[in-house]
């Protein structure tokens, strides 16, 4: 294998992005968990890898993978929405609103707002 290097960890993000674009999550938690490795920090890494672990259905992976993302950044709009939807795909709908109404306070994208419900509260 070849030598490790900022112009391959960024290679391989790249080849991550089309690997999930392509329907191949997979694939792309492989090259990102060698970018994360040598790059903890990196955020846009991490929700990508985050994004792919979600599209994989390995939902308790992305549960912690967007909250470490929103733990750096708290004020990630997708980032809240993305782990709404992985809180509502495991059934947890307390949590999912909680993220969905953060992520349309942050961000009043329609898709933010519809999924946050806040017409018809009776609760």
């Amino acid at each position: 294998m070849g030598e490790s290097t900022p112009e391959t960890h960024v290679i391989d993000f790249r080849a991550a992005e089309q690997l999930l674009a392509a329907r191949d999550p997979r694939g792309a938690v492989k090259l990102l968990d060698s970018v994360i490795a040598v790059h903890p920090e990196n955020t846009a890494a991490r929700l990508l890898r985050a994004r792919a672990f979600f599209a994989s259905a390995q939902l308790r992976s992305a549960e912690l993978e967007f909250q470490l993302v929103l733990e750096r950044e708290p004020d990630n709009a997708f980032a809240h929405f993305a782990l709404a939807r992985t809180y509502e795909r495991q059934a947890r709908p307390g949590h999912a609103t909680r993220h969905f109404r953060l992520a349309a306070a942050l961000d009043p994208k329609p898709e933010y707002v519809a999924a946050a419900r806040f017409e018809g509260d009776a609760e």
